[in-house]
């Protein structure tokens, strides 16, 4: 599987899931290991997305039916449980059932994914019945967790899942040059998108940091406006004004010209003929 998972604001993690999802070498189990803010909700969305996608390139496209399905929390082979929100949300019979729907072929998916987030919560009881399911799990099947640390759960359950330290910080903590272009995407007239990127221009990786939380800003647009209701940025307000204010076509257009712009960057392009070109792209996605 050729993971994309850059630009989550997960440190190094996503690079090191890429590498362990590479060439069809696919671990049946993570587990993402993160304070509260590091990344690790964002990330689990993204992997579970990324495990649906039916695209034949890098995964998740954020585009095809899996994704969008996965985007809107609808997704029939993607389960999740939040021990964050709720810390009662892994009662045993809760795991029993998951041991059970595991074997049951996936509906739409190559595989069937349970995220289940902040397993510090989980009890000793369930958790020694989730291990029955991680020591001989199908080959269809993906786990997803997520804790503060992995000191929280039985030696014998982290024997069974693959580690992933998140540490968060990969980009910009200040959104509000991102947020401020994205608004300026709907506006009437194009000088505010022009002048918003014109200091981006001298600082290279300011722009590229800029660009990937740009690509999760129209993600999550687009989630909301295919009726999901998660925002993997955390910008919800924003989002929301997106996906009122632009059709599904044109904020799949604007993540394409913002992929687009990140492949160009990477290729050393010019960054103001690139600033220039990135903001065209932007005004003619909505068809102006």
């Amino acid at each position: 599987m050729n993971l994309r998972l850059d630009g989550l604001g997960a440190g190094g993690a996503g690079e090191n899931l890429s590498l362990a999802f590479s060439g069809g070498r696919m671990p049946h189990a993570v587990l993402l290991e993160g304070e509260p803010g590091s990344g690790t909700f964002r990330l689990a969305a993204a992997l579970a997305e990324a495990a649906v996608c039916l695209s034949d390139g890098g995964k998740p496209c954020g585009r095809c039916a899996g994704c969008v399905k996965a985007l809107a929390g609808s997704h029939p082979d993607i389960l999740t449980l939040d021990g964050d929100k709720n810390p009662r949300a892994f009662p045993v019979d809760a795991i029993r059932k998951i041991r059970a729907d595991a074997y049951i072929r996936p509906n739409e998916a190559p595989r069937k994914v349970f995220v289940l987030l902040g397993v510090q919560n989980m009890s000793e009881v369930s958790q020694n019945a989730l291990l029955k399911i991680l020591e001989e799990p199908p080959d269809n099947v993906l786990f997803v967790l997520t804790a503060v640390s992995a000191a929280a759960l039985l030696p014998t359950v982290r024997s069974r899942v693959q580690r992933f330290p998140v540490a968060g910080g990969s980009l910009p903590e200040d959104w509000a040059q991102a947020e401020r272009l994205a608004r300026a995407v709907t506006d009437s007239g194009g000088a505010a998108l022009l002048f918003g990127t014109a200091g981006l221009v001298g600082d290279r990786e300011k722009f590229r940091g800029i660009l990937k939380q740009l690509l999760l800003l129209f993600r999550d647009a687009l989630a909301l406006r295919s009726g999901g209701t998660a925002c993997l940025s955390g910008r919800d307000e924003t989002a929301r004004a997106l996906g009122g204010g632009l059709t599904r076509r044109s904020l799949v257009r604007m993540m394409e010209e913002t992929e687009r712009a990140l492949h160009a960057l990477e290729r050393n392009a010019n960054t103001a003929l690139l600033a220039t070109a990135y903001c065209a792209g932007l005004r003619s996605a909505p068809g102006r």
